[in-house]
């Protein structure tokens, strides 16, 4: 099933979200109800917050990003199979050199910003059958990792920029919350007159 999107100005995607256990209610349907709702919506990555839940789980299907002409062909070939979903995920350690890259982000559309993230990350987190698990994930995986981890954390994209780029958006982001924005998907508005 399809799950609305929640838009920026929603509180829950502030919350730090919680862990969860492998008893959560129908966690089976959840996560096929995610994958359903990030393919929709034609995202790389999708959060519980982001369809109104605040729990630990995120969901990453990078392979849109191995048709890219800028990435070597190992990078292409890592990221066509990087499906994963992450369960009470943590970031153990970051470090490299921190780079720049244009994102943007489901719950907040039609807007896309540089931000500067670090080259690679080392992880532990729980698959969808709680088995756990370590990992180190470096250039886009390692950056859509770092974007959708945020999103358990309560801290948007749009948070790690200067307060200008911040100060010139703040109109934008308004107007998302109220509804005021094209989108091909569904979504959740908060500030939405009834």
């Amino acid at each position: 099933m399809i799950l609305p999107i929640v838009a920026y100005g929603d509180p829950v995607l502030r919350k730090v979200a919680k862990d969860i256990s492998k008893d959560y209610p129908k966690l089976d349907e959840l996560l096929s109800n995610m994958k359903d709702t990030m393919k929709n919506a034609q995202g790389v990555g999708l959060a519980a917050p982001q369809i109104g839940r605040d729990i630990r789980i995120f969901l990453i299907d990078a392979s849109p990003f191995a048709e890219s002409d800028e990435l070597d062909e190992e990078e292409k070939s890592f990221l066509r199979d990087f499906n994963k979903t992450y369960i009470n995920a943590k970031i153990i350690e970051e470090e490299g050199e921190e780079w720049i890259f244009n994102e943007g982000c489901l719950s907040i559309p039609n807007i896309n910003e540089d931000v500067s993230r670090n080259e690679t990350i080392h992880i532990e987190y729980m698959d969808e059958n709680f088995d756990k698990k370590t990992d180190t994930l470096s250039g886009l995986a390692a950056r859509i990792f770092q974007h959708e981890y945020d999103h358990i954390e309560g801290i948007l994209f749009t948070d790690k920029l200067s307060s200008l780029k911040k100060r010139l958006l703040k109109k934008k982001l308004e107007n998302i919350s109220k509804g005021k924005v094209d989108v091909g998907y569904r979504m959740k508005f908060p500030n939405l007159k009834k």
